[in-house]
Parts: C-alpha cells; structure tokens; sequence
C-alpha cells in the first residue's frame, strides 16, 4: 500500500506512476544544487557524483516519508546530502573540509597564463581561508553557496533560528573578506 491508499491496483498504479513522475520532476530541479553541495565538500568530481547517486538513492527510498509541510524538498535532500557526506568522512577518518578542487571549477577556464596564476594564488588564499572557518561556518557557507539554500532553509536544517544562520553567514563572509583585505 503506498501513501495509505486503498484501492484497486490499477488506482494504487496510479499514485505510484505519479509518485515517480513528481520524484523525476524534483530530482531535475535539485540534482545540480545538491551535486554543487556536495562538491563544496569533498576533494574530487568523481566522488562528489557517487555521493550524489546515494543520496538522490537515499531519497527515492524515502520520499514516503517527505513531508512538504515540514520543509522544501531541497531543505529535505540536503539534509540527506549532509548525513552523506559526513558518512563519507567518517568511513574514510577525515576531516570535512572545502576542496581547492571545487573552489577551482568555479573559476573561468579561458585566462591567460598570467591571470591562471593570479587566480591560483588567489584560490590558495581562499582555501586557506577557508580552512580557518569552524565546522558550522563551513557548513552553513557550503549549503549557501553550494546548495543555494535560503537561510530559512538553512535555519530549518541545522536547528537554527533564521536570525543566527544571518549572522553567522554575515560574520563568516567578513571573516574572509578580511582575510582577503577587502574592505580596508
């Protein structure tokens, strides 16, 4: 029985044809956002798209239990994403933290050889800024710059109020601007 319905099979067909229709339609509007999460955190593409499949896997088995009036399902996945990738960390015995190698695939590919250089001095800067940051600043920048949650979305995932991922994100952000020099 799916979603407690009763009924012939052909209307129990019904629901799960449209179970897996509405399932599609939310896994092509979320699987970039979770993949560009995911690779915030971990060192490689190939790894950052194995955990993807998991917790798209993940999902699929327990969208049952989703419920849209608890939080988006892009709030509901990235949690997945979350309890995946730190289940990645731990089977490995590594510390979570941001990749050069995702912070480098954001950068234009079409530079000169001087302006590469420039762009690798500045992707080191900012790698080692970032490296600065506590595991919850890491965290809430990754899901905001990554997974492109709303901070209501981000409040909801980690049990925050939406005042204090503001701030966090707010002090975060100046952090690595200082870092940089901006603003001075």
């Amino acid at each position: 029985m799916l979603f407690g319905i009763h009924g012939s099979e052909n209307e129990v067909n019904k629901v799960a044809r449209s179970t897996a229709e509405i399932f599609a339609e939310l896994y092509e509007q979320n699987i970039s956002k979770v993949l560009r999460y995911i690779s915030y955190r971990v060192s490689d593409m190939d790894t950052a798209e194995d955990i993807t499949s998991i917790v798209f896997e993940k999902a699929l088995g327990k969208f049952d239990s989703f419920r849209a009036e608890r939080a988006s399902f892009s709030t509901w996945v990235l949690s997945i994403a979350r309890n995946a990738v730190t289940d990645h960390y731990r089977a490995m015995g590594k510390e979570q933290e941001f990749q050069q190698s995702s912070i480098r695939s954001s950068v234009s590919q079409t530079v000169s050889p001087d302006d590469e250089m420039v762009k690798t001095e500045e992707l080191n800067k900012l790698k080692d800024a970032l490296s600065g940051l506590n595991a919850q600043e890491k965290e809430i920048i990754a899901m905001k710059f990554g997974g492109e949650l709303t901070n209501r979305e981000i409040a909801k995932s980690l049990g925050l109020s939406d005042s204090n991922v503001g701030i966090i994100i707010y002090r975060t952000v100046r952090k690595l601007r200082d870092s940089f020099g901006v603003g001075r």
